[in-house]
């Protein structure tokens, strides 16, 4: 029986027991707060909550990450099992998805609160965020090519985790671009924010299908991991906002920089396809639904894959918001706002369920440290 947070030997168990699937917290929480301060009907008082939650997850994220850098260094062999871990070492990608929401909050509040030079720290965190996506795009997917044990019917949503954080960064380069000048450094990041969505949603897509394939050769998944469904929005919600971020960018500095056709072009593109992934995760969105529903019958065992629900879901209503903004559609938005409620609600409710599991000590279990304890016996 795991030990209360309260009576853990030392802090070293919990530095020991650390594992970055606690990073979806940030993700969760900084992108309720983006949502926040998007709704329509955002007063002084809403704007300053969501300012309050930006912050609070900057300490979130401050404090996991030097829990988790504290691990590598007290305990190296046995936080690099992490790359042979099959399920673990796909919430890597949790931590540059976390990062991102850290960067936008400088754009979206820290402005208001520091002046110009919150636009320097969100770009500086961008380019560390863009550096640790990539190479997570690359180190996760090898060592699930090379070292780890994958079966089919054991397969989750859980391994879009570390594709999609590429993804996050292109969004994060359309919001960047909106503060600085039209010029080629503009230019260089709108392309890189193209190539980012390239590299995130093309093996998304191609994972999607694999997890198509494999729900209807071996039904659901178990009620352990049943929220994992609602990953998949996750690609889908990012790759429509990437597109219209990005386009609606790009008529400005495409102009500047000689390329009128690209101008007019990449606008176009990003409404298109943005409504054609939209379709795309209304699908997904009731086929998650449905899962949830089914097992709820017999209950949902609570885990920090719960945060993999706040998210995805969550891109997904600034997508329908951004969409609606360009198209100037009212339906769209009141279909935004009415999630956004659902969304805040969920929200709270797994933040309830963190806290008293994290002080149960129920959440500070590493897998990586028991499969190695279990191979050296």
């Amino acid at each position: 029986m795991k030990k209360p947070f309260y009576q853990l030997e030392q802090s070293r168990d919990v530095i020991r027991h650390f594992t970055p699937n606690w990073f979806t917290a940030t993700m969760g929480t900084g992108v309720v707060a983006m949502i926040l301060a998007q709704l329509p009907f955002a007063s002084s008082v809403l704007f300053m909550l969501a300012t309050k939650l930006w912050q609070f997850n900057i300490l979130l994220f401050s404090t996991f990450s030097m829990l988790y850098a504290l691990r590598w260094i007290l305990f190296p062999n046995e936080a690099k099992q992490i790359f042979n871990h099959a399920n673990m070492s796909l919430f890597l990608g949790a931590i540059p998805m976390g990062l991102a929401t850290i960067a936008n909050g400088f754009l979206s509040f820290g402005i208001h609160l520091y002046g110009d030079i919150a636009i320097y720290i969100a770009e500086y965190l961008w380019y560390l965020d863009v550096l640790l996506a990539v190479m997570i795009a690359w180190i996760v997917p090898f060592c699930m090519f090379s070292c780890q044990d994958h079966q089919l019917h054991r397969m989750t949503a859980v391994w879009l985790l570390p594709i999609v954080a590429c993804e996050v960064a292109a969004s994060s380069a359309g919001l960047l671009l909106q503060h600085l000048a039209a010029n080629q450094h503009a230019l260089m990041i709108l392309i890189t924010g193209y190539v980012l969505w390239g590299i995130s949603v093309l093996p998304a897509f191609a994972i999607l299908t694999i997890l198509m394939l494999r729900l209807a050769l071996h039904q659901l998944p178990e009620k352990e991991v049943a929220i994992s469904s609602w990953l998949c929005l996750g690609p889908i919600g990012t790759g429509a906002l990437a597109l219209l971020l990005l386009g609606e960018q790009a008529p400005r500095i495409m102009q500047v920089m000689g390329f009128d056709g690209l101008a007019v072009l990449l606008p176009a593109l990003g409404i298109v396809a943005s409504l054609v992934l939209f379709g795309f995760g209304l699908w997904w969105f009731g086929i998650a639904i449905l899962t949830t529903l089914r097992h709820t019958r017999t209950g949902i065992p609570f885990n920090l894959g719960w945060w993999g629900l706040t998210f995805p879901f969550g891109v997904f209503v600034l997508a329908i918001f951004n969409l609606a903004h360009q198209l100037h559609i009212d339906f769209l938005q009141y279909v935004a706002v009415i999630l956004s409620v659902l969304l805040v609600g969920l929200w709270a409710l797994v933040v309830k369920k963190t806290i008293a599991g994290a002080y149960s000590g129920q959440l500070f279990f590493s897998p990586c440290l028991v499969a190695l304890q279990q191979k050296m016996q």
